[in-house]
């Protein structure tokens, strides 16, 4: 269900733009010469600097936050002391990689899984498991997940209406973030294209004898393109309900297609409050949602541009207030397949498929959803704050050369680690 408000809810309208925001940011840790470190992770069990797959990933973990720009800072802060921290490691100096696809790969030993101990020596046999599943170099992709939740004030002011009167409150909340979870997927090839970073490649990773040869591959984000890290098949999931959204999810473990719920591999995820399982989903419901396709942004110091996090942020308000939206089996393999189409890098080779059949060029695609976006969110947001999100992203589809895959191929397509290792030294200079 989407969010029916009332132009005269005052009330309601003031408080669209309020809700809680959240970044996990995933970065690899090197040495000066571009090589993965082989360190131990340096961070013991500081919750806010945890490891991914690889005990050289370092992730990078935010609080709540109550604005964009609160959530932008916070992690800037983390990037900054993180990289502090390993410039003054007594084994040497170690650096943070700023791009989503890893610098020198020296076969799969180089990838050392995240070594955890005691109550939590589980998690590293599960590692062992995504690696025989999946191969370790794809878990060398780093990326942001952007997590959102509308505030409880705004909801509990929408659910007042007469369109919910008949619903619980915990059901019609369920229910906005099911249905609101169902648009994301639909439109995930949008933010996938807008935000793709990774066009670049050290050879090493499809061949170690093609170390130090930089690679433009067809790709603008490979961790999101058929290449990228995803399930062995396509997963269809019911978003009918909170209870059959688990089951669906839940019934690919029990065929054994899955190892457990967080192997679904997924442009978006719901999530409760407290520990993620299944069985905590279905019994606090939803507390917010999660956003797994952005790339690194090596253009900026903090690896995210604090304006695609504003146009994420509207998009959600945009969808949230767009009819109700239904996917079948078919229509959701077409979002995913045009999640991977998006993430090529030649705009003329990317068409998008509509849930009605029709298949469009990626470029007329966005104007004519950003163009909707503007005159929608004009309606209730200030229209000079949404002038100026539609515009940034309007530039990379109208402007030459202005999409971050275009402008990182131009800056570092000589060569690739090298020139990344430069970026680095500048910054700590």
């Amino acid at each position: 269900m989407g969010f029916f408000i009332n132009k005269g809810d005052k009330k309601s309208i003031s408080l669209l733009e309020c809700g809680s925001f959240g970044l996990e940011k995933e970065n690899l840790r090197i040495d000066k010469n571009g090589n993965l470190a082989h360190t131990k992770h340096p961070f013991g069990d500081d919750f806010s600097r945890d490891r991914d797959f690889c005990e050289n990933q370092v992730e990078m973990i935010t609080g709540v936050n109550d604005s964009v720009d609160s959530v932008w800072n916070e992690i800037a802060r983390l990037d900054s002391d993180t990289k502090e921290t390993l410039l003054k490691l007594k084994t040497g100096e170690e650096y943070i990689w700023p791009f989503s696809n890893p610098p020198y790969v020296k076969g799969e030993d180089d990838i050392p899984i995240a070594e955890y101990e005691g109550e939590l020596a589980v998690k590293t046999e599960y590692r062992r498991h995504l690696a025989a599943t999946y191969g370790k170099k794809k878990m060398l992709f780093s990326g942001i997940h952007y997590n959102f939740s509308f505030s409880d004030e705004l909801l509990k002011s929408v659910y007042k209406s007469e369109e919910y009167r008949n619903i619980e409150f915990d059901e019609f909340k369920n229910g906005i973030y099911l249905d609101l979870s169902v648009k994301v997927l639909e439109k995930s090839w949008m933010i996938v294209y807008l935000l793709a970073a990774s066009p670049l490649f050290d050879g090493s990773f499809f061949d170690e004898s093609r170390m130090g040869e930089t690679v433009i591959s067809k790709y603008a984000s490979p961790r999101c393109s058929e290449i990228g890290y995803w399930n062995n098949f396509i997963p269809i999931l019911d978003f009918e309900s909170i209870d059959s959204y688990v089951g669906s999810i839940q019934d690919y473990v029990n065929k054994g297609m899955l190892k457990e719920a967080s192997e679904l591999y997924y442009p978006v995820r719901l999530k409760p409050r407290g520990i993620n399982s299944p069985d905590n989903l279905l019994h606090k419901g939803v507390d917010h949602i999660e956003l797994r396709m952005l790339d690194l942004n090596p253009l900026s110091e903090v690896g995210i541009d604090k304006n695609d996090l504003n146009f994420i942020h509207y998009l959600i308000i945009y969808l949230s207030l767009k009819p109700e939206l239904t996917l079948d089996e078919e229509q959701q393999r077409t979002a995913i397949q045009n999640m991977r189409s998006a993430s090529m890098l030649n705009p003329a080779d990317i068409m998008i498929t509509s849930t009605d059949g029709a298949s469009n060029n990626v470029t007329e695609e966005i104007e004519k959803i950003l163009n909707d976006m503007n005159s929608t969110l004009s309606e209730y947001i200030q229209k000079e704050k949404v002038d100026s999100v539609i515009s940034y992203q309007m530039d990379k589809i109208k402007k030459e050369n202005c999409r971050y895959a275009d402008i990182i191929i131009k800056k570092y397509g000589d060569d690739f680690v090298k020139d990344g290792l430069k970026h680095i030294i500048q910054y700590k200079d």
